[in-house]
């Protein structure tokens, strides 16, 4: 398979590296477009694809086209991959906010799949949302699911709005977790632990808690009781997160990033 990736920041490139690792595409398959003189520079030095700096017609000899551009930018490109673009390519659009419907109609294409991936991408742990135009055959939408799978797993989104679902709980996700786990941090600093200490029994508790919940055949609130035991120390925590409505802020903030998907995608 043939693929052209538009964009290889951090994100294009983890698709990209996912690709090259689970041999999905060989390096001379794989284009990667950078406008940016010193990340193509780089790029050419990793020697990880054929590098270009811009949109040319030898893109028409691709199977897929992966656009991984930020939304912004992705108006000033749209001309000169319209002039090349052929009909049996498909696009997969991982650009944030931008409903099919636009990138339809902006490269006069119909063959559009979006998707909504998360940065443990980068490692080929990520989580991916992805729906697809009615126009994108059976074939060709599980070619680009199993490619998609090689940055972690996917689910499939029969409707396109839980894009902006998606987008709220699993995109922005990571920061919900990196929010939780400095201010444990922080806390384990004012208990007396220097940064490193409090960074060690942090991280490796929610790692630990991570296998707790993929492995124990019991609910959440089965393994929050079997730590907190009544009248003891982490029932106090509880309590307190309780009063400071610290689950409806959490609940609260992440319905706000739906909201804020759904602004961006109209």
């Amino acid at each position: 398979m043939k693929i052209a990736i538009i964009g290889c920041g951090n994100m294009g490139m983890a698709f990209a590296r996912s690709f090259l690792q689970y041999d999905l595409v060989k390096k001379e398959d794989l284009l990667l477009i950078e406008k940016s003189q010193e990340r193509s520079e780089t790029l050419k030095s990793a020697k990880e694809g054929v590098v270009v700096s811009t949109i040319n017609a030898q893109i028409a000899d691709y199977e897929l086209i992966i656009l991984s551009v930020k939304p912004q930018d992705f108006a000033s490109l749209k001309d000169e991959l319209t002039a090349v673009i052929q009909p049996q390519q498909v696009v997969l659009s991982i650009m944030a906010g931008i409903p099919m419907t636009k990138i339809q109609e902006m490269l006069n294409h119909k063959l559009v799949v979006r998707a909504m991936p998360n940065t443990p991408a980068m490692l080929g742990m990520g989580i991916t949302g992805f729906t697809a135009s009615a126009e994108v055959d059976a074939h060709k939408l599980r070619k680009v699911e199993n490619l998609i799978n090689a940055t972690g797993r996917s689910v499939y989104l029969e409707d396109e709005s839980m894009i902006d679902a998606v987008t709220a709980l699993s995109g922005s996700g990571p920061a919900y977790f990196y929010y939780l786990v400095k201010h444990m941090i922080e806390a384990g600093k004012q208990m007396g632990f220097d940064e490193g200490m409090a960074s060690l029994l942090v991280k490796q508790t929610m790692l630990g808690s991570y296998h707790l919940i993929n492995n124990a055949e019991k609910s959440l609130d089965d393994l929050i009781k079997a730590v907190a035991s009544k009248g003891g120390t982490t029932e106090a925590a509880l309590k307190t997160f309780e009063e400071s409505q610290l689950p409806d802020g959490l609940i609260n903030g992440i319905l706000a990033a739906e909201r804020r998907a759904k602004e961006l995608s109209k």
